[in-house]
């Protein structure tokens, strides 16, 4: 059974930083087909930080240059360094994986983690 497990959210002021985990057990762990996507109150789920086809990260608009993706294989875990963060950051923060990597479908959420930056 897969699971994915977020940790790492919390509280901050605008400016800080936090850094998000994804702990996958159950899961032929590969970072390419992985990703971390966000749920603000009242608006629709939107990627964070996902791949393309030839594997390169891709980030949000909004999050460029600020966010990070990143992966320790070993400990099948993945990552999201997020620094200069916002007010319109806040949110819920789902890391997520394929089971089909070149596919589109992301199979398997995490619970998510909260996200609340402060002004």
């Amino acid at each position: 059974q897969v699971q994915l497990v977020e940790s790492g959210g919390g509280s901050v002021q605008a400016g800080g930083s936090l850094t998000l985990s994804c702990t996958a057990s159950g899961y032929n762990y590969n970072p390419y087909c992985m990703g971390w996507f966000r749920q603000a109150p009242g608006k629709e789920r939107e990627g964070v930080a996902t791949r393309d086809s030839f594997a390169n990260a891709i980030y949000s608009d909004s999050v460029k240059g600020r966010f990070t993706m990143s992966s320790d294989n070993a400990k099948k875990i993945l990552f999201l360094q997020m620094n200069g963060l916002k007010p319109e950051d806040t949110a819920v923060y789902y890391c997520a994986a394929k089971s089909l990597c070149s596919g589109n479908l992301y199979n398997y959420w995490g619970q998510g983690t909260q996200v609340t930056v402060s002004s």
